[in-house]
């Protein structure tokens, strides 16, 4: 299937942590080559990880600016420290980029000025979404989790609205005020050493009899599987849907937007980019299961989906 309409592409913000110079020479090459058309910055995981990308942020911005890129900068998912507040409240007090929320104790400072909803904030209805609309949300990326036929049911309640979907990369499942990462190496959150940065595409789990479970990155809990949606993106942009979303992880990410432009374009089948971007992203499991009503870590091939009827 191949998609009609058009959809702009977007790149999230870098849930794992990369050294300084690894983050800017990524997003200097986002800027030149990738066919992305928005890019969302800031630290959203953890706030010790600030300080290796805050001595590039001013650079990378003007390179992503003169690619062409809209630039918006994420909040933290998760604000348990006073100097963690004083972050939220200066970005969106100081920002002259738009802000994407990612935590609902910046809506209240966000109440009234134009602001992006990301995925970890649980907009699972049309009524929730016309709620955050009504307080100054222009767009909504959806969280990860949500079936065709949810997506389907809020793009037609509110046509027009700018809504995103998650649509490549480890799903973001859970926030702790723990590290567990730490935890698993022997240590401890104040003393973390920054040991996740060992992992730069996070920590794969398994369960005690050896299986492929989740993946540890810091504070956060991810899926072990990566969620692919490059075969299920006509209809929801036949329905409405405005932007497509990709997640950083620690692979080609200019291949991975340039198979996905081509997706949507109707350049490439859905099936052959699959298959280049096992290619591109490799030993990694694929999975689209939340989308079509399925356990997250399943996948749905196009075949299979036709031959049940779909969603």
């Amino acid at each position: 299937m191949t998609v009609t309409a058009t959809a702009a592409l977007s790149l999230g913000p870098v849930y794992f942590l990369w050294d300084g110079p690894k983050w800017r020479d990524f997003y200097f090459r986002i800027a030149d080559e990738a066919a992305v058309e928005h890019v969302t910055l800031g630290e959203t995981v953890c706030s010790k990880r600030q300080h290796f990308s805050e001595p590039h942020i001013a650079e990378v911005v003007e390179r992503l600016e003169a690619g062409g890129k809209t630039v918006t900068f994420s909040t933290l998912a998760m604000v348990t420290l006073e100097r963690e507040s004083r972050h939220v409240r200066d970005l969106i007090r100081d920002s002259v980029h738009p802000v994407e929320a990612n935590d609902l104790s910046a809506l209240g400072l966000l109440k009234g000025r134009p602001h992006s909803i990301g995925p970890l904030v649980n907009v699972y209805n049309a009524a929730t979404a016309r709620v955050l609309a009504a307080r100054g949300a222009e767009n909504i990326c959806l969280p990860p989790e949500l079936p065709a036929s949810s997506i389907q049911g809020i793009l037609a309640a509110m046509p027009g609205f700018s809504f995103e979907i998650f649509a490549f990369g480890r799903m973001p499942l859970a926030i702790s005020a723990r590290c567990a990462h730490a935890r698993s190496k022997g240590l401890t959150k104040d003393n973390c050493q920054f040991i996740c940065g060992d992992e730069p595409d996070g920590l794969p789990l398994r369960t005690l009899d050896r299986q492929s479970f989740l993946v540890l990155n810091g504070v956060q809990t991810m899926s072990n599987s990566c969620a692919v949606l490059l075969d299920d993106l006509a209809p929801l942009v036949k329905a409405g849907l405005n932007r497509v979303r990709l997640s950083p992880q620690d692979c080609d990410m200019v291949r991975v937007a340039d198979l996905y432009r081509g997706v949507l374009d109707g350049r490439i089948d859905g099936e052959g980019a699959i298959a280049d971007l096992a290619r591109v992203y490799p030993g990694v499991r694929f999975s689209n299961g939340f989308l079509h009503h399925q356990e997250g870590a399943a996948w749905v091939s196009r075949g299979r989906n036709a031959a049940s009827g779909g969603d």
